[in-house]
């Protein structure tokens, strides 16, 4: 998958920008809060349609502009795609894929993949469930159209489920669809399960490798999955893991009415990583934890190869300053192959990473 070119329009702090990449490694250095990440994170958003740094769209729009506009040319699949996203301000969001405009974000699965290195994934295995859970949800929803329709469905329905909670007691009516929205949450649910727990069985043939390399053959990076507590098989097949999900709503029934929120299903899942045999979250230092992140996105950056036979592109967002010198050279000898953004701050770096094209930004500016 090769990004060719891309034009922004209002979009952060670029008023208009038009460039060509190459389909190797792209080298975009400059000062700090100058556009850089900026470009990584239009890149990653024609991929996924949402932001790694923002919650909302609105955040994305230049200030006093009402709209942004972001296009790239791509070759994928043996083919030239044409992705467009238009983000009106107080609107809804379009997108397009060759001129057509598409009903849902997941109609953009297996276009653009790009694997998004950033300076907080270091802290992926540190964090708390949530951003686990986003890692697994981005990588498994570019790959698979029916759970990234899934996962915005599942989104949808706990809003209104969290909503029912919260209001109950105020409007007593509010319970008689509750069991309804508990249904479909589990159908819905069963699926998230389901794919979740493929993927991170793919996660545990290809991420220990990578791990053991990493830390020089001196750790062994174990990855276990946690869901809900009646489900003993993840793997099984949605229509299996339905009645169970079922089974362990009803017994949470009172403790959501008391607390008013919702605590059964796979919103609350959590990917748990063991180095050696102890839980790196709690006991890792904080080179293991990096290492353990780095290497659960390399691990996804093969598993797309793997699947679709083209590398996703790479997106290197001021990674590599945060790295000691041996765990630089790690990524770099592991990157080959494939197109590679990386954004830095020092010239200095240039002779390391050059071999394609390299982008001089200021202001929201090329240079």
């Amino acid at each position: 998958m090769i990004v060719r070119s891309m034009e922004l329009t209002g979009f952060r702090n670029y008023t208009s920008l038009k460039t060509g990449f190459a389909s190797g490694t792209n080298v975009i250095y400059g000062e700090n809060a100058q556009g850089k990440t900026n470009l990584l994170e239009a890149i990653g958003y024609l991929s996924s349609a949402h932001s790694h740094r923002a919650r909302y769209d609105r955040e994305l729009i230049q200030f006093n502009q009402d709209s942004a506009l972001l296009k790239a040319e791509l070759f994928s699949r043996n083919r030239t795609f044409l992705l467009e996203a238009k983000l009106i301000r107080g609107g809804r969001r379009q997108l397009f894929s060759n001129g057509v405009r598409l009903k849902t974000t997941a109609e953009l699965s297996g276009v653009l993949n790009t694997v998004l290195f950033c300076p907080e994934d270091l802290y992926l295995i540190r964090e708390g469930a949530a951003a686990r859970r986003r890692f697994l949800d981005d990588c498994i929803s570019q790959l698979r159209p029916r759970y990234a329709a899934a996962l915005g469905e599942y989104k949808r329905l706990y809003e209104h489920k969290t909503r029912i909670l919260r209001d109950w007691e105020e409007k007593k009516s509010l319970l008689d669809t509750l069991d309804e929205f508990n249904f479909r949450m589990a159908q819905t649910g069963a699926l998230l399960i389901h794919y979740r727990a493929h993927f991170i069985r793919r996660l545990r043939e290809t991420a220990p490798p990578v791990h053991w390399d990493f830390s020089g053959g001196r750790e062994h990076l174990e990855l276990s999955y946690q869901t809900v507590s009646t489900i003993p098989h993840p793997e099984a097949q949605p229509k299996e893991l339905l009645p169970l999900l079922l089974e362990h709503q009803a017994s949470h029934r009172r403790a959501e009415l008391e607390s008013r929120s919702c605590l059964s299903g796979p919103h609350k899942d959590d990917l748990a990583v063991s180095l050696n045999g102890i839980s790196a979250k709690t006991y890792g230092s904080q080179g293991q934890t990096r290492t353990a992140a780095l290497s659960l996105k390399l691990a996804s950056r093969e598993i797309f190869y793997q699947d679709t036979g083209e590398y996703p592109v790479l997106l290197l967002d001021d990674v590599l300053s945060e790295l000691d010198a041996r765990r630089q050279a790690f990524v770099l000898n592991r990157i080959s192959g494939g197109q590679v953004f990386i954004t830095c701050c020092e010239e200095e770096r240039l002779e390391q990473l050059t071999g394609g094209k390299t982008f001089h930004i200021q202001n929201g500016a090329l240079i």
